[in-house]
């Protein structure tokens, strides 16, 4: 049994620099999280396994537009998929856990494409929301009336309003604590819905029975029930910053370097899914409208008949600290598990649990490659340093990790075996175990497993891969300065 020892206050970094005084605020409210809702315990993984009952065989049916295939199509698409990258008893392991604990079906047909940083992934939500004809759903950790190209969110979610389209947003309510109250305002006189997920005080959760600690990390736009984004990005102001490698990017990181504040360039990952994942995400934001006591919604137009087409493999994931177990935790320990080449992680928060450590070391003992993209900046340095605290005993193991430098690295990926593929909003860390509603991607397939590995490949370029003999001879003081953070993990 483990208690919760890490993870920020409330939810991920969020792009501002809280003043201590903000801080000393949230460790009293913090303390008083503690007597709401006890101590948190990491779920065991075999354990909880154990619990659903024996593995079966394997009986797995993939969703397609036209419904669901019957199972020896769906076996032979999945042994496609196995003999493209020569993985078959990796697909088969993760078909026995998957099946168990993911709680969503395959879904075949899907087109995906990677969004880079707030430039790709604004430029793909504002084009989706201008082409809507029914309505545009939106779930966010953090939203902002951000601008693209010159145009406001709030006014082109109003101007569809105008036009008869539908949209209903969900936002966090301490992840969305600075936005302007107008900004909501206006948006609800002009006919949009919105839910506040959670408010944040105390009181509040007390009477509706929930921790004002469980907040909603979910990244998810559903546009006509067509169009699909989810990842790392939030629809905040912090990731209108310059792209890296373009003009400007290097000395506004310089100069950041100087004033002694985060990097203003944010590095994230989010796919846009057209097919039939999509419906997997439209019931996770229903799921949220209705627990939220959203408005009655008109529904007719939400799960649309879609062309066939071919198209990647994937399975929509939500987790929420109200599942006996969090599925994309207990889904991406079992991908590692059963890892044979390859394992390259990328996130922004690494505050692991002991099973995902154990994990990680355990699959580079055994030979597989493993590698960790990190950051060496943070908009929470308390992360960076207990992320250190488990350097020496994974590099140890043979993982090789890389610290990406100059940026704020803020995304939420892992590629294994060229075949398993996950990008979504789950970091890796206790938060996202244990508190937090979360939404992932696994992508079954060699094409966007290729294009995680480039997009690793990029990071590393910017990146300082850390050995064993250097990190060995840091000084006493600094290594005790990193594990002071471990139990003062839960105030940020």
């Amino acid at each position: 049994m483990q208690c919760y020892e890490g993870g920020k206050a409330y939810g991920e970094g969020d792009g501002r620099v809280r003043p201590v005084t903000s801080r000393l605020a949230l460790a009293g409210l913090c303390g008083l999280m503690m007597v709401v809702s006890g101590c948190a315990v990491v779920p065991d993984v075999d354990r909880s396994l154990a619990e659903l009952g024996p593995a079966t065989a394997p009986r797995t049916q993939i969703v397609s537009a036209d419904g669901p295939l019957p199972a020896q199509q769906s076996a032979a698409l999945l042994e496609d998929l196995e003999e493209e990258a020569g993985a078959a008893t990796l697909l088969e392991r993760h078909r026995l856990v998957e099946e168990r604990v993911a709680g969503a079906p395959l879904t075949a047909g899907n087109a995906t494409t990677l969004l880079r940083d707030g430039e790709g992934t604004f430029a793909a939500v504002f084009d989706a929301i201008r082409s809507a004809k029914d309505h545009v759903n939106l779930e966010y950790y953090t939203i902002e009336d951000i601008a693209y190209r010159g145009e406001r969110l709030s006014d082109l979610l109003i101007d569809r309003r105008r036009a008869g389209v539908q949209v209903n947003v969900i936002y966090d309510s301490y992840g969305s604590d600075e936005t302007p109250a107008e900004f909501f305002d206006r948006l609800a006189r002009a006919g949009v819905n919105l839910v506040e997920f959670r408010p944040v005080n105390p009181l509040d959760a007390l009477a509706e029975g929930y921790s004002p600690n469980d907040r909603d990390h979910r990244k998810i736009m559903v546009v006509d029930g067509r169009i699909g984004i989810l990842g790392g990005v939030n629809l905040a102001s912090y990731y209108q910053s310059k792209v890296p490698g373009s003009d400007g990017a290097e000395e506004a990181a310089e100069d950041a370097q100087e004033e002694g504040t985060p990097p203003p360039v944010w590095r994230d990952l989010s796919l846009r899914i057209e097919g039939p994942a999509v419906a997997q995400l439209q019931r996770l934001f229903l799921g949220h409208w209705q627990s939220g006591g959203g408005a009655p919604l008109e529904q007719s137009g939400f799960f649309p008949d879609l062309p066939v087409r071919d198209g990647e493999v994937v399975r929509i994931i939500g987790s929420s600290p109200q599942q006996q177990i969090s599925r994309f935790y207990v889904t991406l320990i079992s991908a590692i598990r059963s890892a044979e080449r390859r394992v390259w992680l990328t996130t922004a928060y690494f505050v692991p649990t002991d099973e995902e450590v154990e994990a990680l070391e355990e699959a580079a003992e055994r030979g597989v490659d493993v590698r960790l993209m990190l950051p060496a900046e943070s908009d929470a340095a308390e992360a960076v340093a207990i992320a250190r605290t488990h350097y020496e005993d994974l590099l140890e193991a043979g993982v090789r990790i890389f610290e990406v430098e100059g940026v704020i690295l803020h995304s939420k990926t892992v590629t294994i075996d060229g075949v398993w593929s996950a990008i979504g909003s789950s970091n890796f860390d206790h938060r996202s175990v244990l508190f937090n509603d979360e939404v992932d991607a696994v992508v079954l397939g060699t094409d966007v497993a290729r294009a995680l590995q480039r997009r690793f490949a990029e990071d590393a370029r910017l990146a300082r891969e850390i050995s064993a003999s250097e990190w060995n001879r840091r000084p006493v003081i600094e290594k005790i300065g990193d594990f002071i953070h471990r139990p003062w993990m839960p105030l940020f």
